[in-house]
């Protein structure tokens, strides 16, 4: 399969997830009668989709694959079966989810965000997965290269390129010299945004001060040890923070610190800014 990079990974469902649902008939010889039901998308099909966690970015991404399907003809409870499931924030539970799916041997599974599809990705080399809200697939070992996996594994990434959102910071605050990074240190997105943002930020006399948080919990804590150290909190797309953004931007206003995001989704929930 080829993993194709998009900027909107809601969009996923159109070009590949449908594609994988027309193929999976197999190859078998058809009547009339089949042909026509074919033509009509009337074969019933089943997909199995986990997240890592709910919140409004990753929920779009269900939703707009739904969507999709939908436009091209499998609809949810006339010829398409849909099972969700979230880990609310587990690793363990991702394992536990993406083992239970391969066990029910749906058409595709859809794992949205890298947890749930680092999961999936290792409980079958057989169903076909379309992941997607993952920014690095080949850091986290989805798929061994961008263009062609050769496996069964297909995607969209999420990535932004960091160098324009460190400008419009530099454009917001002229004055910036240290930056704010909360993130979780067990997510490989996150840490590998940390460490290009290092390279980017730094030869440019910034310095990016680290606050890594275990769990959702552990985020206010983490944002108030930036308190009095920096002049704006970054923060990208990761799961555990978008998870509990309320409580970041609380820290972040009471200590009268911008608070500025690459998720869209945020704005609302207590980001001064948003960069994508």
């Amino acid at each position: 399969m080829t993993t194709i990079s998009a900027k909107f990974p809601k969009l996923i469902g159109m070009s590949m997830l449908c594609s994988l649902l027309f193929a999976c008939g197999g190859d078998k010889p058809a009547s009339q009668s089949e042909t026509a039901q074919a033509s009509t998308t009337a074969e019933n099909k089943s997909i199995a989709i986990t997240a890592i966690v709910e919140h409004p970015a990753l929920d779009a991404v269900r939703q707009g694959t739904l969507e999709a399907l939908a436009s091209e003809g499998f609809k949810e409870g006339e010829n398409l079966t849909v099972n969700f499931q979230s880990a609310q924030g587990n690793p363990a539970t991702a394992g536990q989810i993406a083992k239970q799916f391969v066990a029910d041997n749906p058409d595709a599974i859809i794992a949205i965000a890298t947890p749930s599809a680092q999961a999936v990705v290792n409980a079958t080399t057989s169903i076909p997965v379309v992941f997607s809200a993952v920014t690095e697939p080949v850091e986290a070992k989805l798929v061994p290269k961008l263009d062609g996996s050769g496996t069964n594994v297909t995607g969209a990434s999420d990535v932004l390129p960091l160098g324009p959102q460190i400008d419009l910071i530099k454009e917001l605050i002229p004055s910036v010299k240290n930056i704010g990074f909360v993130y979780s240190p067990g997510e490989v997105n996150s840490t590998v945004t940390l460490r290009n943002l290092k390279a980017i930020a730094e030869p440019q006399g910034i310095t990016i001060v680290e606050a890594p948080a275990q769990k959702s919990s552990d985020i206010a804590m983490s944002a108030q040890s930036l308190v009095g150290k920096v002049d704006v909190i970054y923060t990208s797309t990761d799961n555990n923070v978008i998870n509990t953004y309320e409580a970041l931007g609380k820290v972040a206003k009471e200590g009268k610190i911008p608070l500025v995001s690459s998720d869209p989704s945020v704005v609302e929930r207590g980001s001064w800014r948003e960069l994508s």
